[in-house]
């Protein structure tokens, strides 16, 4: 078997839950407090653009007072130390993989912590609220910021840089997702198709697990820390 050197790790919902951050999809997550076609879209922000801000604002401030636990640190453990090609893929918005100290990271939902300037397409650091309509630090414009957050029916983002780095990875592994949201739950079929391992840590069985060579059960904090001790040589 050919040697490990280039990596690709998807992370999800599970992966921050431990942190106490929402999920959308479990029982008690965020979808069953709101309809998906009454905050996740561009036509809902377009409905009622109070509604979807005051549900990220609260999304914002909630997510700043967590703090990252045991797998985004065993993540970020990977990134410094692993010295091959390594790149993390999250799907997550809230910034617990760069708390820890992950670099080689890309959001392909976006960030809660970044405001996207739709007047001047300016993406822009952003902590407090957007419910008052507040100007544009880059160009001026009040009233033109918006979550810099993928809503259902928009392209996520980088997607070329994420099939480019699956395309040469050796190993795939996907962390605390439940493989119903594409194009993320395809990306293990993309990566066997070009011949890398794959492996999946879950709380259970996701629903493309059976698209995997090898899979391991149970929580992050826990899966994740053995798996990085492990292909670190630990």
């Amino acid at each position: 078997m050919s040697p490990i050197r280039n990596i690709v790790v998807l992370t999800g919902a599970g992966v921050s839950a431990e942190s106490g951050i929402d999920t959308f999809r479990d029982a008690g997550g965020l979808w069953e407090q709101h309809r998906v076609e009454d905050v996740a879209t561009p036509e809902a922000f377009a409905r009622d653009p109070d509604l979807v801000h005051r549900f990220y604002d609260a999304r914002r401030e909630a997510i700043q007072a967590k703090a990252p636990n045991a797998a985004h640190e065993a993540l970020a453990r990977l990134d410094a130390g692993w010295p091959g090609e390594l790149l993390i893929v999250t799907q997550n918005v809230d910034d617990l993989h760069e708390r820890a100290g992950a670099k080689r990271l890309i959001h392909m939902h976006g960030e809660h912590l970044n405001a996207w300037c739709i007047a001047c397409d300016t993406r822009s650091r952003w902590t407090g609220t957007l419910i008052e309509r507040p100007a544009c630090p880059a160009c001026g414009m009040p009233g033109y910021l918006r979550p810099d957050v993928v809503w259902f029916g928009e392209m996520p983002y980088r997607m070329e840089e994420i099939y480019a780095a699956l395309n040469k990875a050796d190993l795939f592994v996907s962390i605390g997702t439940s493989g119903a949201v594409y194009p993320a739950a395809g990306f293990v079929r993309e990566a066997r198709a070009a011949g890398a391992r794959t492996l999946e840590l879950n709380m259970e069985p996701s629903q493309g697990s059976y698209w995997f060579s090898e899979a391991r059960h149970g929580p992050a904090t826990q899966l994740v820390p053995q798996w990085v001790d492990q292909i670190l040589g630990f």
